[in-house]
């Protein structure tokens, strides 16, 4: 039976290779007139609008190059050094196309015969991870699709190796009702774990914030007394919280787990990539002593996303968030850590991208330092922003900026009501994308300044365009 034409056609190399140089071709101007500022960051439409716009799918009728340019030019244009919103990153070009190639390959992780050569590749980016942190020998982990995954990969090992019981044979309620110390200011991804792990609104503990946005270990002792009947086998804290990019002080906090023998997890999703800079490290003191730690390769990396690894102090311990055996992927033997080829055993997922290629790819191209540049680049128009906000007599600052977050209100009567329109209407208008968070003060707006090829002129241009905008009217639709 031969194949059909069709088929044959659609998994044309020659099709392929000419379709490949004109989308390269396209998207490399379409780059470029992002970095000129060209056309608006966010091409708003209302959702149902958007919808209707995209709803007519027309199998057959399509043209490859020209779909996906469409798409791109609706989307939201994070290359454009206007685009100051979400913690997520214009990423490298090296980092996009070695995801061509992983898309390519396909090879799923669960096995290493599936990714003989991603395997070897993620262990050694893992590898790397670790010692850029300082954690011990005998550390290790594993990537992930995302720092909420992260987060839930680490506590439940967390709580395989603290609830003193088995979970896995025994089941979540076979001891006593277990609970974290949290800051106030953790990411949700933190409650959402801890209430799919079945331990509901007690699981987390929270506790205060200092002026910083910071957990202190004094606010980690008064929430421990709060503790009832429960028991607390850990610490969740911050190294760049997605609020502020505050960094909590681990060092203190790892002095803290010791003392009450808790498991620290420092979700350092954001702040990880502070330790590629010489100036900004000293903020991640600490880290080397926690127990697990998330770590997104699409933020201060500057990857696509999502790349998130999961690192752990004592290797071992990636084996206990899925401590279980799949016949059909891997090795028969008792201790899944003597079959360490096979990263399923470490993750919820099992046909998992060959996502350690793109950082891999982008380190030995640029170094490490190129790395060190762009973290120092963004504290650099972090601290320039807040200066320009401080001089200003209608603008205010939250706080000081730890990271390359900064928050900030523009000043009018109603304050909350007046800067939620403000950032409704940047939405709208496009030109710029910003953000917005409720901090215990109110409602502020939000820009974190992933973009290194952001000047200084962007941020002048910013304040003066939030101005133009407030002239609107200030009702608030959404």
């Amino acid at each position: 039976m031969s194949v059909p034409d069709a088929i044959r056609a659609a998994y044309d190399p020659e099709r392929f290779r000419a379709d490949g140089h004109r989308l390269i071709d396209e998207l490399a101007e379409q780059l470029a007139r992002w970095q000129r500022r060209d056309g608006v960051v966010l091409p708003w439409r209302e959702p149902a609008e958007a919808r209707a716009q995209w709803a007519e799918l027309e199998p057959g009728q399509g043209e490859l190059v020209d779909d996906l340019i469409r798409a791109a030019r609706a989307s939201t244009a994070l290359a454009n050094p206007r685009c100051m919103a979400h913690q997520v990153s214009p990423p490298l070009p090296s980092g996009m196309l070695a995801e061509t190639v992983s898309a390519l390959l396909n090879n799923g992780m669960a096995v290493a015969e599936m990714g003989p050569a991603a395997v070897p590749i993620e262990l050694c980016v893992i590898d790397w991870m670790c010692k850029t942190l300082g954690l011990p020998a005998g550390s290790g982990g594993v990537l992930t699709s995302g720092g909420s995954l992260g987060n839930l990969t680490a506590l439940l090992a967390m709580r395989q190796a603290r609830a003193g019981f088995d979970v896995w044979k025994q089941g979540a309620h076979a001891g006593p009702p277990l609970a974290v110390i949290v800051s106030s200011d953790a990411h949700y991804s933190v409650a959402r774990t801890l209430r799919i792990m079945g331990w509901g609104d007690g699981g987390a503990i929270p506790a205060a914030i200092d002026s910083r946005h910071r957990l202190t270990p004094a606010a980690v002792e008064a929430a421990l007394a709060t503790a009832g009947d429960r028991r607390v086998i850990g610490i969740v804290a911050a190294a760049g919280s997605t609020a502020t990019g505050a960094f909590d002080p681990l060092h203190e906090l790892a002095d803290v787990a010791e003392a009450h023998r808790l498991w620290l997890h420092v979700d350092a999703a954001h702040g990880g990539g502070v330790a590629l800079s010489k100036t900004q490290r000293v903020k991640l003191r600490g880290i080397e002593r926690a127990d697990s730690v998330v770590w997104d390769a699409h933020k201060l990396l500057m990857m696509p996303a999502l790349v998130t690894a999961v690192l752990y102090k004592h290797e071992a311990r990636a084996y206990d968030a899925f401590a279980q055996q799949a016949s059909y992927l891997f090795a028969d033997n008792a201790d899944p850590s003597h079959a360490w080829w096979d990263l399923g055993q470490r993750t919820l997922e099992c046909t998992k991208r060959a996502m350690s290629f793109e950082l891999w790819a982008s380190l030995r191209v640029h170094g490490e330092g190129l790395f060190g540049d762009v973290v120092d680049r963004q504290a650099h128009l972090a601290q320039l922003l807040a200066q320009k906000i401080t001089a200003a007599p209608d603008f205010e600052l939250a706080l000081a900026p730890e990271s390359n977050i900064v928050c900030y209100r523009h000043l009018a009567p109603d304050l909350d009501t007046h800067n939620r329109a403000l950032r409704h209407r940047v939405v709208e208008d496009g030109r710029f994308y910003i953000v917005g968070t409720q901090l215990p003060g109110g409602f502020y707006l939000r820009s974190t300044l992933m973009n290194p090829l952001i000047e200084e002129r962007d941020l002048d241009e910013l304040l003066e365009y939030l101005r133009e905008l407030t002239s609107g009217p200030t009702t608030c639709r959404w």
